[in-house]
């Protein structure tokens, strides 16, 4: 009898990795706001470990009080051939 998976038995890592594909990528006041995931480095790491080639991008942007921050939107990067 096979595996049964929904939200209950998935890792944060599953989960990480389902929303990254379905979605083109992940930040970590998405993964903060979805799946309560504070360390989404750690969980990347993870899924670096695990085989899937996450790649990071900086995006800049300014906050509410007009100051220029940076954060990390992490991506499943494209096989190359």
């Amino acid at each position: 009898m096979g595996t049964l998976v929904n939200e209950q038995t998935m890792t944060q890592c599953d989960m990480i990795l389902r929303f990254m594909q379905e979605n083109g990528g992940i930040t970590q006041l998405e993964a903060a706001q979805e799946f309560g995931c504070f360390r989404l480095s750690g969980r990347i790491y993870d899924l670096k470990q695990r085989g899937i080639p996450v790649g990071k991008t900086m995006v800049s942007r300014r906050n509410r009080y007009g100051k220029n921050i940076s954060f990390a939107r992490y991506a499943i990067e494209e096989a190359r051939t």
